[in-house]
C-alpha cells in the first residue's frame, strides 16, 4: 500500500520537492521506492529513492534525534517514527547511509531526511546480506 508523504524540507539532493510517495517494492520485504511529484532543481522528473526499513533490515541500528528534529515532524512518542536508510546498490553490493537517516511521523505522514549530530556513523555502510 503506498504512503503519500510530506517532507517538512526536501531530502537531500531532491530539492525543491516535498511530496512524495513511499511505495513497497513486491517481494522484498523493508525495501521501498520513495518517489517524488515533480521535477528537481538538477532536472530529475520524478525521482526515486531506494529505502530500507531500518527495524526489518538493521534491528541494532539506533539513532538518536534531537529534539528539535523530532518536533520538526511532529514526533511525540520513539513509536511513531518509521525509520529508512538511503540504499545505494552498485556492481560491488549495496551501502546504507546511517548519518542521514529519513524518519517518517507515522500517524501523521510528516517527514524528513536528518543528518544525525555528535554520532560517529557511516554515510556509506555496506549492507550484510543474510
Amino acid at each position: 500500500m503506498s504512503i503519500a508523504l510530506t517532507f517538512t524540507v526536501a531530502p537531500f539532493g531532491l530539492e525543491p520537492l516535498r511530496s512524495f510517495t513511499l511505495d513497497p517494492v513486491d517481494g522484498a520485504d523493508g525495501l521501498f521506492a520513495l518517489v517524488g511529484t515533480g521535477t528537481t532543481d538538477s532536472g530529475v522528473t520524478d525521482p526515486r529513492l531506494y529505502l530500507l526499513d531500518a527495524a526489518v533490515h538493521l534491528p541494532d541500528y539506533a539513532p538518536v534525534l534531537a529534539d528539535e528534529q523530532a518536533d520538526r515532524i511532529g514526533l511525540e512518542r520513539a513509536e511513531e517514527a518509521m525509520l529508512l536508510v538511503v540504499a545505494n546498490p552498485d556492481a560491488a553490493g549495496t551501502t546504507v547511509n546511517l548519518l542521514a537517516p529519513v524518519v517518517v511521523n507515522a500517524r501523521t505522514a510528516v517527514g524528513a531526511q536528518f543528518i544525525l549530530e555528535d554520532q560517529d556513523l557511516p554515510i556509506r555502510a555496506e549492507l550484510a546480506h543474510s
